[in-house]
């Protein structure tokens, strides 16, 4: 994206290099890195920077409304709705396409956005491995509104842990060990000494839940929230003493309704926007576009890209029973921008906001970024690739 930036940097990597940076990571968190870090960071200039930023906050506007609760009240399956819901979730990340308009200059276009914590603490560790790797300007940060890791990782702390101690915080998830993303619970209990608790540990007393560290049973008073529902089900015959939909005596930083509510249920409401496809809900259309060919099939409610269908008919339509649990969008077109030493690649950017409970706003903080050569962003579609995966951008100051 700018070309000598890409130049100094290309010419500087070494396979060596990036050998000692992926050894590093292992080092410092052994076994817990199980997705593929990109051989580069990704370097964006201002004026990409400035329509990222006018996009999100285009889209942030839609979130603060007034009547956004009542106007997602469904996006929440009933068998699904968690008690003691806040006023607004604890986190939005925002994905993007980087795409071309007609006047040929890179402009975002919005892939799916979600009110659930992703790799916030992950994030702030591998750009600091970057910077210390590889060749990385000055003037270039991972982070907004003036952060510094420092600043950064105070901020995420005193969202994350509320005013409790950090024994009394639990990161969930369902079997923690084995999550793809399971680097990012490590780096977290290192910065802030939560613990990841499966979801079959708990243990529920009346109101009250525990979990055992160190043979002890400690009370649980927040949650940092990492379980999606979808997996949960997956699981059908799991033995719990504590489900997610009991109303017990805890706080949640990042309430599972959330989730739900800022998903892509919430495409379809960013109507008119020129950084954001046209989505329809597919039980509210009456008939199909005629350009079907132009649109992609989106489940509301899967992760990591299950469930998403390119090549749709009206044929392949016509036969989801439960229509209201789908949508279409309108595809977008990545284009290459970051040259490889054997090609261009695409990529995806995902801009990660905080959110504290007496805030009337989120404040955009760092990001994530996804390389691929495959037909779409996810793992599996870049398998056998090199210069694709899992990344950071640094922004032009």
């Amino acid at each position: 994206m700018v070309k000598e930036v890409r130049q100094r940097y290309n010419e500087a990597f070494s396979t060596a290099q990036y050998e000692a940076f992926l050894q590093k990571i292992h080092t410092d968190f052994p076994n817990q890195l199980e997705f593929r870090v990109a051989e580069t960071p990704i370097f964006v200039p201002k004026s990409l920077k400035n329509k990222l930023i006018e996009a999100c906050e285009s889209i942030i506007d839609t979130i603060v409304s007034p009547d956004f609760k009542q106007k997602t009240q469904a996006a929440i399956p009933k068998h699904q709705f968690v008690p003691n819901e806040n006023d607004h979730s604890s986190f939005v990340a925002i994905d993007f396409a980087i795409c071309q308009n007609k006047a040929g200059e890179l402009t975002p276009q919005l892939i799916e956005l979600q009110g659930f914590a992703s790799l916030y603490a992950f994030q702030a560790y591998i750009a600091e491995q970057f910077q210390q790797h590889f060749y990385c300007p000055e003037n270039y940060s991972s982070f907004f509104n003036g952060f510094t890791k420092e600043s950064y990782l105070a901020e995420l702390k005193k969202l994350l842990l509320g005013k409790h101690k950090p024994e009394n915080v639990i990161l969930l998830e369902i079997y923690p060990e084995t999550q793809k993303t399971r680097i990012d619970f490590a780096v977290t209990k290192h910065f802030f000494g939560i613990e990841p608790v499966c979801y079959t540990k708990i243990i529920r007393e009346g109101r009250q839940i525990f979990y055992e560290k160190e043979g002890k049973k400690v009370q649980i008073k927040r949650i940092y929230h990492r379980l999606i529902f979808d997996e949960l089900e997956t699981y059908p015959n799991l033995q719990t003493n504590f489900n997610m939909t009991d109303d017990v005596e805890v706080e949640w930083v990042g309430h599972p309704n959330w989730f739900f509510r800022i998903s892509k249920y919430t495409l379809p409401l960013l109507a008119d926007n020129p950084y954001v496809p046209k989505s329809y809900f597919l039980h509210e259309l009456q008939t199909y576009p005629t350009d079907l060919e132009n649109y992609v099939l989106k489940p509301l409610y899967s992760f990591a890209g299950t469930g998403v269908k390119l090549n749709i008919t009206a044929q392949d339509l016509d036969t989801i029973q439960d229509r209201e649990n789908y949508l279409i969008q309108r595809k977008v077109q990545y284009v290459p921008v970051i040259q490889a030493p054997n090609g261009m690649v695409k990529c995806e950017i995902r801009m990660l906001y905080i959110w504290h409970d007496d805030a009337p706003r989120p404040v955009l903080a760092t990001n994530l970024a996804r390389m691929s050569r495959g037909e779409m962003i996810g793992v599996r579609f870049n398998k056998d690739f090199d210069w694709v995966g899992g990344t950071v951008c640094f922004f032009e100051v």
